[in-house]
């Protein structure tokens, strides 16, 4: 079966351990960019579909992949979280904007 998707660090050692035989290679920088944006996607896309905590967990992890290639420290990344929070508020009031009159 062909994937050509990005996959965790011990997918190919799970592979092998089930005695089947896993074909890789290491991306690109370009490459992983582009798949590592694709794996965000498709982790977005199942916790779309059964919004669970283990489905957050996931995209929580594509985050922290984006922040190390991207050399963005998650200290700052948790500080601009709180700065806007700060400004324009966070989500728990439940406000749905119908319109602007």
């Amino acid at each position: 079966m062909k994937y050509n998707k990005l996959v965790r660090d011990k997918i190919s050692e799970i592979i092998r351990n089930k005695g089947a035989v896993p074909i890789t290679h290491i991306a690109s920088d370009d490459e992983y960019w582009q798949k590592i944006k694709d794996k965000l996607q498709e982790e977005i896309d199942e916790f779309m579909r059964d919004s669970n905590e283990e489905e957050l967990a996931d995209i929580l992890e594509v985050v922290y992949a984006i922040c190390d290639f991207k050399k963005i420290d998650k200290n700052k990344l948790e500080l601009l979280r709180k700065k806007k929070a700060e400004e324009r508020g966070g989500f728990k009031e439940k406000i749905i904007l119908d319109e602007v009159a």
